[in-house]
């Protein structure tokens, strides 16, 4: 088993290392201060009795799943007997790559160095590195503890052994890796959920359909699909000769926009960035916003114990 580190107990963070403590691994937390380090122990005790009260841990569980976590300010601390290391810092190329170059100085040449970035390239992270062979990013989805999926991204020097271990490890968490083989801006679930929202954009800036219509178009019908099937199973299923013919025709007419469009550049100029700020497309009130997060959560808990049914 690795002794793993997290570093960062922000969102990302905490959550990667629940997923850890629920496999019986003991993970060690670094956060950059005290204060850091209480939010994301609060953060962690909520998250586990949400867990329990959905019957995904049993409650004489909980106290011992919170106990494999272990808390630092210290990185000296957190990294000295670890053997592999996710970094879930700011999403800032010179931190991280700042953080890597004193991380490669200092651990023991077999220690795994992965980053949890869900865009940045995996081989310019690395570049400060003298073992790039060891550097890899393992992008894991938000909320960690309850989406499956961790995308593995070579770099451009990434070995096979390190690909290998973090397999390892991330089926020992009981994640669903998948392997990058390329380094492409924005990987793969990024790329096909960003085409999805310039097509929505751009069907609200033709007026063809409210915000509201297209959020629920997605919802209702292939919301309701890709649970079970993804792009490729999909056409199979409806038959690619119909798909075939209708991207001939449809393609001509999708969005081949290369920026976002004139609505969502006005609410970032008015600083309305959405949930955190009380509003964006939509506005979040505090009873939404608690509703809207509970739904979520337990969407993906249900999916989590549909996935054990399968196991």
């Amino acid at each position: 088993m690795e002794e793993l580190s997290v570093l960062g107990a922000g969102t990302m963070g905490h959550s990667i290392a629940i997923s850890a403590a629920l496999a019986g691994m003991t993970p060690v937390v670094y956060g950059i201060n005290e204060l850091d380090l209480q939010r994301a122990q609060q953060n962690v005790r909520e998250k586990l009795n949400v867990l329990t009260a959905e019957g995904l841990i049993q409650s004489d569980e909980t106290e011992a799943v919170r106990n494999r976590l272990r808390y630092t300010d210290s990185l000296q601390e957190a990294i000295e007997n670890a053997t592999f290391i996710i970094e879930a810092i700011p999403e800032n190329l010179t931190l991280k790559q700042n953080l890597f170059h004193k991380l490669d100085e200092k651990c023991a040449e077999g220690v795994i160095l992965a980053s949890n970035t869900s865009g940045l390239s995996p081989t310019e992270i690395a570049l400060r590195t003298t073992k790039a062979e060891r550097t890899v990013v393992t992008h894991f989805w938000n909320p960690a503890h309850l989406i499956p999926l961790v995308e593995v991204i070579r770099g451009q020097r990434t070995s096979d052994q390190t690909v290998e271990r973090t397999f390892q490890l991330l089926h020992f968490m009981k994640k669903k890796p998948i392997e990058v083989k390329k380094d492409i801006l924005g990987s793969i679930v990024n790329r096909l959920q960003y085409a999805l929202f310039r097509e929505a954009q751009h069907i609200l800036a033709l007026g063809a359909a409210s915000k509201e219509d297209i959020d629920a178009a997605v919802v209702y019908s292939i919301g309701r699909r890709l649970p079970v099937t993804g792009p490729f199973l999909t056409a199979d299923m409806g038959g690619l000769d119909v798909f075939d013919t209708i991207s001939e025709y449809l393609f001509t007419d999708l969005s081949k926009a290369d920026h976002s469009y004139d609505e969502i550049r006005a609410l970032v100029k008015e600083g309305k960035y959405g949930q955190k700020t009380g509003e964006g497309f939509y506005v979040w009130t505090e009873s939404f916003t608690k509703e809207m997060n509970q739904k979520r959560e337990q969407m993906l808990i249900h999916f989590l114990k549909e996935d054990d049914k399968l196991q």
